[in-house]
């Protein structure tokens, strides 16, 4: 592979880090997608960032396609790809970049998946009275009630909680911080877990997050997923349940509680309304099925 590509692409993901501050797991995803494309580029034997032309990216491209890569994640290459050779260009390797030529795959605009108010009460409804039991409770509660991604959840602090107040101070994408309010039943589930069973977890150490798995460690997402899915089938839920799913029915029972789609983006923590208004489909379908259900003339 060509040396200096690499080191251009590590740069690359050095200032992402440095200057834009995304999350890990987003700087392993553009690694992953830049380095299939210095492969794409070795292979035909260019070496040279200001030589790369567009065919070499169209080729790829197709080759990501041939793959049976879903649009999805063609389109998260590409927009890596054409980030990457926007920094080339600010940085002065390349005189003009050429990605802005090509058009990117389409990705579909899937309707998120959704629990019903009935199904939430069964799913908090789910957990035992055992010390991991009350701590799912706690989890589940404020998951839903503040749509916090999972990320989020399991990371949260001691430094980020005013359980008084009922307010979190969260740290989202882009090292973003919004401030979520959540609700009494929430707040007494996470009381009950603070009194009770984190001490027994914590095992007198001081660890300054909120949430613990039984080894007296922070939760991970794949720890907290996993009790997710077994409360889910406790619940006679039949949608394949992911921490997302509850972001996902947060935000839609707000806006069909009413709430202004731009409340909801901040709570979401949305940096473009765009990306919040793919519930507006939901509250839509929510307020045909109220006509259907009450207009005398339906």
């Amino acid at each position: 592979m060509a040396g200096k590509l690499d080191t251009s692409v590590d740069q690359f993901l050095d200032y992402l880090v440095s200057e834009k501050g995304l999350l890990a797991r987003t700087i392993e995803a553009y690694g992953r997608d830049l380095r299939a494309y210095l492969d794409t580029l070795d292979e035909l034997e260019i070496s040279s960032a200001a030589s790369i032309p567009l065919e070499a990216l169209e080729i790829h491209m197709v080759r990501l396609t041939r793959r049976g890569l879903a649009g999805v994640s063609r389109a998260r290459a590409l927009s890596a790809i054409r980030h990457f050779h926007r920094f080339l260009h600010r940085e002065g390797t390349t005189r003009r970049d050429t990605t802005s030529e090509i058009v990117g795959p389409k990705r579909s605009k899937r309707v998120p998946k959704v629990l019903t108010i009935g199904q939430v009460e069964r799913l908090l409804s789910a957990p035992d009275e055992s010390v991991l039991g009350v701590r799912d409770r706690a989890m589940l509660e404020l998951a839903y009630a503040a749509g916090l991604r999972v990320s989020e959840l399991c990371d949260l602090s001691f430094d980020e909680l005013q359980d008084r107040e009922r307010l979190l101070f969260v740290q989202g994408k882009g090292r973003k911080r919004r401030v979520i309010p959540f609700g009494k039943p929430a707040a007494r589930a996470l009381e009950r877990y603070l009194a009770g069973s984190r001490p027994q977890l914590a095992a007198g150490r001081a660890v300054p997050y909120v949430f613990l798995n039984h080894r007296g460690s922070k939760i991970s997402r794949v720890g907290f997923f996993k009790r997710l899915r077994q409360h889910a089938r406790v619940a006679r839920i039949q949608l394949q349940m992911s921490p997302h799913v509850l972001r996902h029915t947060f935000a839609t029972h707000l806006l069909e509680g009413g709430a202004d789609l731009r409340y909801v983006q901040a709570l979401l923590g949305h940096a473009d309304i765009s990306t919040t208004q793919i519930y507006t489909t939901l509250d839509t379908r929510h307020l045909i099925e109220v006509h259907r259900a009450f207009h005398p003339r339906a």
